[in-house]
């Protein structure tokens, strides 16, 4: 009885924190996305601080470099954008044929004749100029709110960094003496883990970057770098951001009017590519620092999706990687710790940063 009641009390717990997750989503998303970042950038800030910089500056400078990184990487994709839309004209040609060729092969096989399809999709979207209008309110509300988001992770990313030694004596005094120890090293490894996935995830993306661009520039499609940049940054999204970008990339050639064989190339590619990073990539540069059961991952990332959306499929394997080191570090809950890991023992910190820079623990 007393099992039962225990398990009860962790269903409430889980229940009462999604519901908390999902309502408090717009609080949350910007605070985590601050937390996280504050941990990939912890190391940086420390090795800056080593050369005589006072913390306020260091944090400062940490930001800098994060966002002219973001800034560069936008240009970048601006640039191949800009070059891309030079056919834009020559896309739309290939577009509406490929559209006649869907209404062709729907007229013959499922009997609906050309005029019966326009005239299904001019009752869809009957009222037009309200729902263009409705959707460009709408376009403009998301990319203000992704503007304020923006500013607000910034501004949380700083802070964490800033005042990252007094939020780690908070968690220390909530525990009791005899814990102590413990919690210390808890918020270490929870850093550590954190770091080098993401330092670990950000040169597997660099690596995409190029065999995808060598890939699709072999093939010969137009605009390679930004096809093979578009790829290798939905590698952030697991599982569903790569499968996503390949189709974009195949779905772009067919409208460039690429052959079968162009299109057999990219395949090929993206099967060559997750390969290499199956079964090379992810072991030695990703490693298993985060070491959770693949069933553990794939189910988090729903989790993640339904609460968070994109977001939370994406911040779903850190924080669920963080709780793992918790439940390994905390008696009560070392069983849920084994059943989330994967059975294997973790391997030794392979962060780029503190190889780097070094790291002073604070």
């Amino acid at each position: 009885m007393l099992q039962l009641n225990k398990i009860l009390r962790i269903l409430a717990l889980i229940c009462l924190s999604t519901l908390l997750l999902y309502f408090g989503a717009t609080v949350f998303i910007p605070l985590t996305f601050g937390a996280v970042f504050a941990m990939l950038l912890m190391p940086l800030g420390s090795w800056l601080e080593k050369k005589g910089f006072n913390r306020g500056i260091a944090s400062v400078a940490c930001i800098l470099v994060f966002t002219l990184c973001a800034a560069g990487l936008v240009y970048l994709l601006q640039w191949q954008i800009s070059d891309l839309l030079k056919d834009l004209s020559q896309i739309e040609q290939r577009f509406q044929q490929l559209t006649d060729s869907l209404q062709r092969y729907a007229s013959e096989h499922f009997g609906l004749s050309v005029h019966q399809q326009k005239q299904m999709i001019r009752e869809q979207q009957s009222g037009g100029m309200e729902k263009a209008t409705g959707m460009a309110w709408s376009a403009f509300s998301k990319f203000a709110g992704l503007m304020l988001d923006t500013v607000l992770v910034l501004v949380y990313t700083f802070l964490f960094l800033y005042f990252r030694r007094h939020f780690k004596n908070f968690v220390i005094r909530l525990v009791g003496n005899e814990d102590r120890k413990n919690t210390q090293v808890i918020l270490q490894k929870i850093s550590g883990v954190t770091q080098s996935y993401l330092s670990g995830l950000g040169m597997m993306i660099v690596m995409l970057w190029v065999m995808y661009g060598i890939g699709f520039s072999i093939v010969g499609i137009k605009g390679a770098i930004l096809f093979a940049i578009l790829c290798g940054l939905l590698e952030i999204i697991p599982f569903i951001g790569n499968l996503t970008g390949t189709t974009i990339t195949v779905l772009i050639t067919l409208a460039q009017g690429g052959s079968t064989n162009m299109v057999l190339g990219v395949l090929a590619t993206y099967a060559i590519v997750q390969f290499t990073q199956t079964y090379l990539l992810e072991p030695l540069v990703v490693g298993r620092q985060v070491n959770i059961n693949p069933l553990f991952t794939i189910l988090i990332i729903v989790v993640g999706e339904a609460i968070w959306d994109i977001a939370g499929m994406i911040l779903a394997i850190p924080l669920l990687g963080m709780f793992k080191v918790v439940c390994d570090h905390v008696t009560p809950l070392n069983a849920y710790g084994y059943l989330i890991g994967s059975g294997q023992h973790e391997q030794k910190d392979g962060n780029i940063f503190k190889k780097l820079f070094g790291r002073k623990e604070d």
